[in-house]
């Protein structure tokens, strides 16, 4: 049985993997609310958007995209550190990339992520992330 979460964010620059990825959400019963970003910038106004003072709208988990135009992850993840500490640990962020590069793999372990995965997005991986983080 997969929980289901209130919100999930996908913040990627490619339409078509956005749209796969919140039809495997969607198809799984996943999430009550799939929203979408095409970069790290878009992803931040969303965030400022819908976690101010605990709001309920606030997605629960993030999966984020490593090379996007505009804001990468990683520039994503350094403006995230900033954040109020109370909307940080209301998200959990899973890096889903094409780059396995040991390079950004090194630079992930320093930055706030619970874990790295690659595309495609699988029902196998989604459950391998509920498991791992909402159990």
């Amino acid at each position: 049985m997969v929980p289901t979460l209130p919100r999930t964010l996908l913040v990627d620059d490619d339409p078509t993997t956005n749209f796969l990825n919140r039809k495997l959400l969607e198809k799984m019963g996943f999430a009550d609310q799939v929203m979408v970003a095409l970069n790290g910038r878009d992803a931040l106004q969303i965030l400022d958007k819908h976690c101010q003072d605990n709001s309920e709208t606030c997605p629960s988990l993030l999966f984020l995209d490593v090379n996007m135009p505009l804001m990468d992850g990683f520039e994503f993840l350094t403006a995230y550190q900033k954040l109020s500490l109370a909307e940080r640990n209301a998200i959990v962020i899973v890096m889903l990339t094409t780059s396995v590069h040991p390079r950004d793999l090194q630079r992930l372990e320093q930055l706030p992520v619970a874990g790295f995965l690659s595309k495609p997005l699988t029902e196998d991986k989604v459950k391998q992330v509920l498991a791992e983080n909402f159990n």
